[in-house]
């Protein structure tokens, strides 16, 4: 059965290089087409690039799937066709954030005596007000607050300029991780928010794709992968439109790379009997929540040591990177044994029990020299000390990290916003 054909309304909105439809079927999403058209200086310069509205719409898909997959809210929900994508329906926000982790361009004309390439650490972040009459000027956050922009039934206030800010920098974070495992460098980008109608929150809308940012390869300007090369152009002859067409077809292409993460690794619960199974499950649920494999085992090492080590060897065999989570009431031989005879990391997760909790913690605390195996006694919190192991080397886990830490920080801002609503 061909799938049903998405009715579109009318046109919502045109920009310079997409249109924006309305889905008679679906209220609330909206058809976002992009178009063949690549410009530069506010449409100053304005030329048809046959194949860019495909490479546009695949690069973009790409980057809202990494940053959904990763717990980011976005205004993103499916691919419609080559040329277009399916996504909330939002009132957006007349802001571009700009993030910036390496002065380049027009931060270099702005402030004068900078050289270019000065490293940001904490990251930069300026804000521009879409007003292509006077050239999106510059704004301040005091400006964006007196502008008292109220859209989709949200007042704009301190509490939504502080969420948008956070969330630009962990955006930048997680699409800067992503790209240099493919040893290329995020050096600024610029997204947009838009507040969704149904639902009234703020969410990354718009799209991000090649015209969104700066991308060096092994961060050599002289490689630059991104739209900077279209307005650096003398003249726009048709060589050099391919060369610019190759430039966003090199980036749609390896933008799919940034979906797979860059090595597996798993955690091994080994539990010193099966009454800790609960204790055990929470800890797997919160593995898998952040993509890790998890394989529950039951062991003593007081009881049958030479069983443990066997455990243990089969996992150190076959070259999956490990970390071994150590589950033991009582006395926990469990993890100092394991830690004193693996390389791997060994977490000591014990269950506690009210009775003899704070004497038996001790035994996950107190280890002989030599061992150097962690205790975490929230099951949830050991899981998410692997994962932290794991992100090290997996930006996929690290991703998910990020976003997590962001959505904690959201979460606690709007209760925040929320409790002062009532009580004021």
């Amino acid at each position: 059965v061909a799938a049903a054909k998405a009715v579109f309304g009318q046109k919502l909105n045109e920009g310079k290089t997409k249109q924006i439809f309305e889905l008679v079927d679906e209220p609330g999403l909206v058809l976002v087409q992009s178009k063949d058209q690549i410009t530069a200086g506010n449409a100053v310069r304005k030329d048809q690039m046959e194949g860019k509205a495909a490479i546009a719409n695949k690069t973009t898909s790409c980057v809202f799937k990494l940053l959904q997959e990763a717990g980011i809210n976005t205004a993103f929900k499916k691919l419609h066709s080559d040329t277009a994508f399916i996504a909330a329906h939002c009132e957006m926000i007349p802001i571009e954030w700009v993030c910036r982790r390496i002065a380049t361009g027009s931060f270099l004309k702005r402030n004068p005596g900078v050289k270019e390439g000065f490293r940001f650490s904490p990251l930069k972040m300026e804000m521009f007000f879409k007003d292509d009459a006077n050239n999106d000027p510059q704004w301040s956050e005091e400006q964006l607050l007196e502008a008292k922009f109220t859209l989709a039934g949200l007042s704009i206030g301190q509490c939504e300029v502080d969420v948008m800010n956070r969330s630009t920098v962990a955006i930048f974070e997680i699409l800067e991780k992503a790209w240099a495992t493919q040893n290329c460098t995020l050096v600024d980008m610029k997204i947009e928010f838009g507040v969704n109608v149904r639902t009234q929150e703020i969410v990354l809308a718009d799209v991000i794709d090649n015209d969104s940012w700066r991308l060096w390869p092994a961060g050599d300007r002289s490689q630059q992968k991104d739209k900077q090369v279209y307005r650096d152009l003398k003249e726009v002859t048709p060589e050099a439109m391919q060369m610019v067409k190759r430039n966003f077809e090199w980036v749609s292409e390896r933008v799919q790379l940034l979906l797979e993460p860059q090595a597996s690794g798993r955690v091994v619960v080994l539990m010193g009997s099966t009454s800790d199974m609960a204790h055990c499950e929470k800890i797997r649920k919160a593995c898998t929540s952040f993509g890790i494999p998890c394989i529950l085992r039951v062991t003593s090492a007081h009881k049958g040591p030479d069983e443990t080590l066997r455990i243990k060897a089969q996992y150190e065999g076959d070259g999956t990177p490990t970390v071994f989570v150590a589950v033991a009431g009582r006395s926990n031989g469990l993890g100092p044994v394991m830690s004193g005879n693996t390389a791997y990391p060994v977490i000591n997760c014990p269950p506690i029990t009210p009775d003899w909790g704070a004497q038996d913690v001790w035994s996950s605390l107190r280890m002989p020299s030599g061992l150097g195996c962690s205790t975490i006694l929230s099951p949830e919190a050991a899981a998410q000390f692997a994962a932290q192991i794991f992100g090290l080397t997996n930006h996929v886990v690290w991703c998910k990290l990020r976003a997590s830490m962001l959505n904690t920080w959201v979460s606690l801002k709007l209760a925040d916003q929320k409790l002062q609503a009532c009580t004021i």
